[in-house]
């Protein structure tokens, strides 16, 4: 058994799995996933667990070299907004929701929280770590 890190087993093999330009989708409660993609649905209850939390937990052990997030959120959730940029990713590419929606059909996976405010959904590419 793992002490540390990512203990959810398929998550885990999931993000060592990825490779370089690889794109996955990090999700609230409510983010429809496309067809085809396979998902890692974390979601309890409401707000369990926390966006930022999985965020925090993936961020650990993944390269993220980019990201998109829903222009959406700067207005309709600043304070979700704020708490990501200050997670040191690098500057984000802003697009509509719903072509967020539409991107995330070629994603390798998404992981499904269960957070309950607006637009906590983002689109992140793995990098290499050298």
């Amino acid at each position: 058994m793992k002490k540390k890190g990512i203990l959810h087993s398929r998550l885990s093999g999931l993000i060592a799995a990825l490779g370089h330009k690889d794109t996955f989708l990090l999700g609230d409660a409510g983010m429809p996933i496309p067809a085809g993609v396979e998902v890692v649905d974390l979601a309890v209850s409401a707000g369990v667990p926390g966006f930022l939390d999985v965020l925090d937990a993936i961020l650990s052990e993944a390269v993220i070299e980019s990201h998109w997030l829903a222009s959406e959120i700067k207005e309709a959730n600043p304070a979700l907004h704020a708490a990501i940029l200050e997670r040191g990713l690098p500057q984000p590419t802003y697009v509509p929701h719903e072509d967020l929606k539409r991107q995330s059909a070629s994603c390798r996976f998404a992981v499904r929280t269960g957070e309950y405010s607006p637009y906590p959904n983002l689109i992140l590419q793995a990098g290499v770590p050298f």
